[in-house]
């Protein structure tokens, strides 16, 4: 592995909770809430001093510890996670040639706030999120910061998406979860793709962003209620884990029926950080899909192909470290799927790479370098030729 060249898909920035607010413009920054609570007490996970924090990660009598423990380390307590000026050391650590770099705690305030009927504080949020996002990056060209583009109003998500390429996002995330109103396939957004097209800058999705998953009288079981795998209550359980997918499903499905990547053909779309074990079904599904409705349909006659040609073509996915990522390839094509390593989550896991590997055994070096490499390289297309 050590030879390998390897891109990074996902990996994220430890924000604080009132990270947005220096970003902001006046006529948002009084409105913003912290996205969350630290020092709450000591049975919470976020009990914590980040200025105490900052100065142990600058103290050179730590650092060796850190670069030591580079892996092992994660969340505020990783090197890199929330000092910009430390990302590009751990950046060397880890070996990748680049990384995309995600908030952590925003998707679900984003989502949010474009269902929230305020669009004037909605994209007042997005644009506080693409400046800091842009800023933590700014310290080394291997780090590709994902903007956020709203598309519950279609006047203005067009010129939104501009302006967050203008910034220097070198990815546009939109919602998994459909837009208030419309669907993300709506003509009037065609600005959105075409200039994620033009620009070879990929349009991704993210956990996080789905909505309301599940009916919350799902967990009301009469059992005792089950902590995450953070000990806590705010993240994933397994029964949540199961209804990761269904919006994504949804949303990408109107992106090929209706002729979103038909029509732009150059454009990439990432799925990141939700799974991958659910693609080979639902191309097939897909595709099942297309016969079935084709006589009837005049946007699937439209299609130069069966719409799983378009996943493969367009679409790129990264599986989870715990999944059967080798099954997942030969299930679905080796063009589809990709490394990543949440880098400093818990969800990463403390050795992703031999994890992957050894889900990968089997397989052949080409399709391992797709893996690795070629996939993120055909996602993000010129952004990586411009490092």
């Amino acid at each position: 592995m050590t030879d390998r060249i390897i891109h990074d898909a996902d990996s994220h920035l430890m924000e604080s909770p009132d990270w947005f607010v220096q970003y902001a413009d006046p006529d948002v920054r009084e409105r913003m809430k912290p996205l969350f609570t630290v020092n709450a007490g000591p049975d919470t996970a976020l009990d914590l001093d980040l200025d105490a924090l900052a100065a142990k990660h600058a103290d050179p009598e730590v650092r060796p510890k850190l670069e030591e423990e580079i892996w092992l380390r994660k969340n505020w307590a990783a090197l890199g996670s929330f000092r910009k000026e430390d990302r590009p050391r751990a950046l060397d650590l880890l070996g990748f040639a680049s990384q995309l770099v995600f908030n952590t705690f925003a998707n679900k305030a984003l989502q949010e706030a474009e269902h929230s009927g305020d669009l004037d504080y909605a994209f007042g949020l997005a644009r506080a999120h693409n400046r800091g996002m842009v800023d933590f990056c700014s310290v080394d060209p291997r780090l590709l910061p994902v903007g956020y583009v709203p598309l519950a109003d279609v006047s203005r998500a067009g010129a939104f998406a501009g302006e967050a390429l203008e910034l220097g996002c070198k990815a546009l995330m939109i919602a998994s979860a459909c837009p208030p109103g419309h669907s993300p396939s709506h003509v009037g957004l065609e600005p959105v793709w075409a200039q994620a097209e033009e620009a070879g800058v990929p349009v991704v999705l993210h956990v996080g962003g789905g909505g309301r998953l599940m009916d919350p009288a799902y967990f009301e079981n009469g059992l005792p209620p089950v902590p995450d795998f953070h000990g806590g209550d705010g993240n994933f359980r397994s029964v949540d884990y199961m209804a990761i997918p269904y919006p994504v499903m949804q949303t990408l499905s109107v992106l090929i029926i209706d002729g979103v990547l038909l029509r732009h053909p150059s454009l990439r779309v990432g799925v990141i950080e939700q799974g991958a074990t659910w693609v080979p079904g639902w191309m097939r599904s897909l595709d099942s899909a297309w016969t079935a409705f084709r006589k009837n349909e005049s946007r699937l006659q439209a299609l130069d192909g069966p719409p799983s040609e378009y996943v493969r073509r367009q679409i790129r996915v990264t599986p989870y470290p715990h999944e059967d990522a080798g099954w997942c390839i030969r299930e679905g094509g080796e063009e589809v799927f990709l490394f990543s390593s949440d880098f400093p989550h818990v969800e990463g896991g403390r050795n992703p790479l031999k994890r992957f590997e050894q889900s990968l055994e089997g397989l052949s070096d080409h399709s391992k370098d797709r893996f690795y490499r070629a996939n993120f390289e055909d996602l993000m297309g010129r952004v990586l030729s411009e490092l």
